[in-house]
This record gives C-alpha cells, structure tokens and sequence, in this order.
C-alpha cells in the first residue's frame, strides 16, 4: 500500500507490546479511510498481486541496470520495497559544468534536481552517505526519461 502509513506486526506478546509503546510515542492514529484500505487489502481480492509483483520487478531491473550505466554511480539489486539505493560515491569530488563542486550526495540530489529536474532523496538523510535513494514506483515511461537524466547528468561532470 504505496504511501498509505499503514502496518502492522506479528510476534512474541513481549515484542509486540514494545513496539506499541514506542509507536504510541510517535503518531496518534491511522485515518479511517487508511484502516479501511489496509482491510481489503489484508481479506480483498489477490488476483493482482502477480501483476504488480511482475511489474515492479520490470521496473527495479530497468532502473538498476541504467542506473549502473551512469558514470559514478553503483546500484546494486534491492531485496525489497520500491526503492533502489545506488552509491554515488564515484560522482563525489566531480564538478559540475558551471564548477560547482559535488561535495556530497546532497550536492548531487541538488544537482539533479536543479539541472536534469530528477528529484532523488540524498542518502545522509537516513544516515547513509554518499548515496541516493530512488522510488522506482511509477511508470515505465517515466523511469526510462529519468534514469536518462541521471545518465546524462553523470556525463557532464568532470
């Protein structure tokens, strides 16, 4: 359920109870219309979940392998969710065409966004520098136009 905040736990009382203590720390509710989705989702239908499960397969494999096309970057297959997590150490210290120096992975998330308009997530926002973090949830299309930028992007650094 793509960004509906929604989960649950199953295991020994002793965890379970931990985790609702320091969950009821940290928000105060699920909205109704986020509880009701998550129920279907749990008793409704399955028939969709093999097309879902082959179409972001294809989409993980197309970002991962154009992705390790662009010069700097390294991304490695993902276990899991919808996100990919290249390294982009490689783009590190490299410098932009008006000179501005890539300092971190926050630089390139920057860069990205201000010169190819591909938004990323920097990596040191999840205590994981120098990379960066990409949702692959989205169309084939629109994946396709943004591993191009980032490719072309990679290029023009020196």
């Amino acid at each position: 359920m793509t960004g509906w905040r929604v989960g649950y736990g199953a295991g020994p009382l002793a965890l379970i109870k931990a985790m609702n203590l320091i969950q009821g720390q940290t928000s105060s509710h699920t909205s109704s219309i986020s509880q009701h989705a998550a129920l279907e989702a749990l008793s409704g239908r399955r028939d969709h979940i093999k097309e879902f499960v082959r179409a972001f397969l294809e989409r993980r494999d197309l970002v991962v392998a154009k992705l390790n096309q662009a010069k700097g970057l390294a991304c490695r297959v993902p276990d899991g969710a919808f996100y990919v997590f290249p390294s982009c150490k490689g783009v590190i210290g490299k410098r932009t065409p008006d000179a501005k120096l890539i300092e971190t992975d926050s630089d390139f998330a920057m860069y990205l966004l201000d010169a190819f308009a591909v938004a990323v997530v920097p990596g040191s926002g999840f205590m994981a520098s120098p990379y960066i973090r990409i949702s692959y949830a989205s169309s084939l299309e629109d994946l396709n136009r943004a591993c191009d930028r980032i490719i072309a992007a990679c290029a023009t650094l020196s």
